[in-house]
Order: C-alpha cells, then sequence, then structure tokens
C-alpha cells in the first residue's frame, strides 16, 4: 500500500503567504520560504506553492521563491500560478521546483496539458481544479475561483487524466477556509473514476478531518493551510493519529 501524504499549502501573493475563507478575506500567514523549511522539518511530504495572483510581469518574483525554497528544503515541491505555456513550466522546473500545477490555463487551452506531459513526463503535471457546488452540479471555476465556467467538474478531470495529467489537485471551493471538513463525498466520486492520484484540498479543520478523507474517499494525500500555518495541528501529531487509525504515512 501506497503511503499517504501530507501537504501544507502556501498560497503567495507579493511575496508573502495568506490565507482566506472561501478564496476571500486575505490575511497574512508568513515568510513562505521559512514556512517550508519548518514544514520541511516537521515532516511534510511535499509543499505546494501557488502564486495566487500570478501575472506575466510577476515571474521574475515566483522564480526567485523557487530557487530560495529549493535551497532550504530536501522534499518535492510544486509551483503554480502563472503557467501559460511550455516555457514558463521549464524556468520553473529548472529553478528548482519538482513539479508544476496549472489551473486556469488548461481549460482556457486543454492541449497545454498534452504538451507539458510531453515535454517533461506525466509525473510532473499536476491539474489544479477549483471546483463550486451550483444549484444542482459541481462546476470548474477559473482566476481563484473568481469565474464560474459551464464545465461540469467530473468530466473535466477525466478529459485532464486522458491528456496526461500525472495528478489532480481538487479544491472545493465551499469548504475551503470553513475547517469543517473536506469534501468527501464529491472527492469519493472522482477518485472511483479516475486511476491518477487525487489530492483533496478545502476544509480541514482538526486530525479527524484527515483521518475521514483518507478512510471515506481514499484519496492519496491531503493538502491544507491555514491548521498548518497557524500552529492549529502539527504534522508529526498528525501523522501519529493517522497511524493510529491504521492509514500508511510516512
Amino acid at each position: 500500500m501506497l503511503a499517504k501524504r501530507i501537504i501544507p499549502c502556501l498560497d503567495v501573493k507579493d511575496g508573502r503567504t495568506v490565507k482566506g475563507i472561501n478564496f476571500v478575506d486575505l490575511r497574512d500567514a508568513g515568510d513562505p520560504v521559512e514556512l517550508a523549511w519548518q514544514y520541511s522539518q516537521q515532516g511534510a511530504d511535499e509543499l505546494v506553492f501557488l502564486d495566487i495572483t500570478a501575472t506575466h510581469e510577476k515571474r521574475k518574483t515566483t522564480i526567485d521563491l523557487v530557487q530560495a525554497v529549493a535551497r532550504q528544503v530536501n522534499i518535492p515541491f510544486t509551483i503554480g500560478g502563472g503557467i501559460n505555456e511550455i516555457r514558463d513550466a521549464e524556468i520553473l522546473l529548472n529553478s528548482g521546483a519538482d513539479k508544476i500545477s496549472i489551473n486556469s490555463a488548461a481549460v482556457r487551452n486543454p492541449q497545454l496539458i498534452d504538451d507539458l506531459a510531453k515535454a517533461f513526463g506525466t509525473q510532473f503535471v499536476v491539474v489544479a481544479v477549483d471546483t463550486r457546488f451550483v444549484e444542482s452540479n459541481n462546476y470548474v471555476h477559473l482566476r481563484g475561483g473568481r469565474d464560474k465556467t459551464d464545465i461540469e467538474t467530473e468530466n473535466w478531470i477525466k478529459e485532464a487524466e486522458s491528456r496526461g495529467a500525472g495528478e489532480i489537485l481538487l479544491t472545493s471551493m465551499d469548504h475551503d477556509g470553513t475547517k469543517n471538513g473536506f469534501d468527501n463525498g464529491l472527492l469519493k466520486k472522482i477518485n472511483d473514476t479516475i486511476n491518477i492520484p487525487l489530492i483533496a484540498s478545502g476544509g480541514a479543520g482538526n486530525q479527524k478531518h484527515f483521518v475521514d478523507t483518507f478512510q471515506q474517499a481514499n484519496v492519496d494525500a491531503a493538502l491544507a493551510a491555514s491548521v498548518f500555518h497557524y500552529g492549529e495541528i502539527l504534522i508529526p501529531d498528525l501523522k501519529d493519529t493517522l497511524r493510529q487509525n491504521g492509514i500508511v504515512v510516512r
């Protein structure tokens, strides 16, 4: 059995880690490089950095961040935000990132998934999906959750897998920042239909929520932000709890 992964997520804006609720009301959570080092020391399995307001002009800031993190940590990390073409990904991977995450750009240009997978290998390509339940279905949202599309989440994830995504990072916007638990119903539904790893994101508030998502949805990894950033859950304690519940972790 593959070990389940615990992944702190650092949303980065203007060089600082920030966190909000349902993608709004952002507040400062510290220096991303310093936090990355702390998490690597605590036993995090991976890290995810999302430049949540990335634009082409801010790309240099992201490169500096990637290089600084690569110097500080010895665990894999993923970088996302503002990746629109092969060259963007190439620069970030060459700067020290282990994987790249694409979201809005992939929806606007699905061929980008094929191109990245072909250029670097599927294992380097994480497709992040922000989803919200609207009326009777889950729909993909873009630009940091600002724009609703008419694309059903389940259909998009299947297409992303078929095009070469190596992993799916699924964030429930309805659960994000609420600390009421992961959207395990949706996660299980998605996980039952794909053959690539699924990362749960959105809603972690206590250790039991991690136990629940691994047991109920059988996800490959669980990602969280504020509960780690503000010291509400310490990763060594969380891993002890998971082991006590029969969940294999590193």
